[in-house]
């Protein structure tokens, strides 16, 4: 069974897809329960990583819409 990543490791995990074209930018990110079972953690894990990605400016909250990556312009 494999260890499920560090907080450090998921935000690199993340960040990384973000770069790579995974989730480019202006894009909506899966679901807090797809992400939780992509990454094996749990769906609280996802919703701290993903708050503090929005306050580094990497992604951005719409209100009823979801989570979305920031456009390349505003990070």
């Amino acid at each position: 069974m494999p260890i499920p990543p560090t907080m450090d490791e998921l935000l690199a995990d993340l960040s990384r897809k973000i770069k790579d074209g995974t989730y480019p930018s202006g894009s909506q990110l899966p679901s807090g329960r797809k992400l939780a079972d992509e990454f094996d953690v749990s769906k609280s894990t996802i919703s701290r990583a993903v708050a503090l990605l929005r306050e580094h400016g990497v992604l951005v909250g719409r209100p009823g819409r979801g989570v979305f990556v920031a456009e390349s312009d505003r990070r």
